[in-house]
């Protein structure tokens, strides 16, 4: 079978590696007569999973010793809702950077539990940038201060982490640029991924989360809502998305045995630079986001009419490259170009756009 080059921005192409290895193990798993699919939660099979998978996060991640890994169900939108739960005060505010339409789905559900404040949006701009720190406006009494840093639907990406004085905590949705680059797990006070981007299939979302945070919740929040529940019974305090975080194990073993995230941050730069470059050549593309804030994961870009891109993504699909209609709140085209998306790929996609240009300019 010939695999195509899937622009999906999620769930999202995995490393065929990964794919291979996990249809070995689907029906019979190290040789056991049973698929890891099968084995019970509570296995030595499965224990040795769960075990290197947060081992590999940690590694990867160089996660502190004194921040939890968690693997939990619900997506980012149960982090939305379980984030106010256990850090928002009734009496109390929490911070919020709106940079889209992911920032604005946890605003509405912090809102059900406390006050919001909005520190920065750019969404009089369609949300084309990252607003500057310096226009930012912030409650030093803030619960927590809360940012999405890819934003997917916009192609826009924070930069750099922003700095939080007065023991603040930063929480950010990472869903769709976890383990793309480096970043330093300590200045956060909480980070959380679906993992269908970077990490692995959807059905399974990362927590990573100071411990020490995971004690403030108030004795109300049920027990399953609780960070502590699961600090306490190490991811397993229910049946957890068994086969996801089996995947989630071999995806970020791909990542380590390709150099860790060096060497994998340098490639996702490379394969942006290749794309914003043609769209910078002249004004047949346009980029939605402002170069300051473009992301290395998601490039949305858009034609002349929308009669040209309809036609571009149509004989991308043609052509064996899916996934590239942009989010319909924007329109135009997107290329999510992950961890997963091969270089060569990006160069499909990158003869295209020129050929394309060259055809229709």
């Amino acid at each position: 079978m010939s695999r195509i080059f899937n622009f999906n921005a999620g769930p999202a192409t995995l490393p065929t590696a990964v794919m291979n290895e996990a249809a070995a193990g689907f029906a019979d798993y190290n040789g056991l007569g049973y698929g890891i699919l099968e084995a019970s939660h509570r296995s030595p099979e499965f224990q040795e999973v769960i075990d290197t998978a947060e081992q590999n996060i940690r590694t990867i991640l160089s996660v502190p010793d004194d921040y939890a890994v968690l693997f939990l169900q619900g997506g980012a939108s149960m982090q939305f809702a379980m984030i106010p739960m256990n850090f928002l005060p009734a009496a109390g505010a929490a911070d919020f950077v709106d940079t889209g339409v992911w920032s604005k789905k946890a605003i509405k559900e912090a809102k059900l539990f406390g006050a919001v404040s909005i520190a920065a949006s750019s969404g009089e701009s369609n949300y084309d940038r990252i607003p500057a720190v310096s226009e930012w406006t912030r409650n030093d009494d803030a619960a927590y201060l809360h940012i999405t840093s890819n934003n997917t639907i916009y192609g826009t990406q924070f930069q750099h982490t922003p700095d939080v004085a007065g023991g603040v905590p930063l929480m950010a949705d990472m869903s769709s640029d976890i383990m793309s680059r480096a970043i330093d797990v300590s200045t956060y006070g909480l980070i959380y991924a679906g993992a269908q981007k970077n990490l692995g299939p959807s059905g399974v979302t990362l927590v990573i989360i100071r411990k020490d945070l995971a004690e403030r919740s108030p004795e109300s929040v049920p027990s399953m809502l609780k960070y502590a529940t699961h600090i306490s019974s190490n991811s397993l305090f229910n049946t957890p998305p068994t086969f996801a975080i089996y995947m989630l194990m071999l995806t970020s073993r791909w990542v380590l045995n390709e150099g860790g995230l060096p060497a994998i941050e340098a490639r996702n730069r490379k394969k942006a630079r290749r794309l914003y470059d043609i769209i910078d050549a002249d004004d047949y593309y346009s980029g939605h986001a402002s170069p300051g804030s473009r992301s290395i994961m998601n490039v949305c870009f858009r034609l002349p009419t929308p009669e040209l891109e309809q036609s571009f993504i149509t004989t991308a699909n043609a052509r064996g490259m899916i996934g590239l209609k942009g989010h319909r709140s924007i329109g135009g085209c997107r290329a999510s170009i992950y961890n997963a998306m091969p270089e060569a790929g990006v160069e499909c996609l990158a003869d295209f756009m020129v050929d394309f240009r060259r055809k229709n300019g």
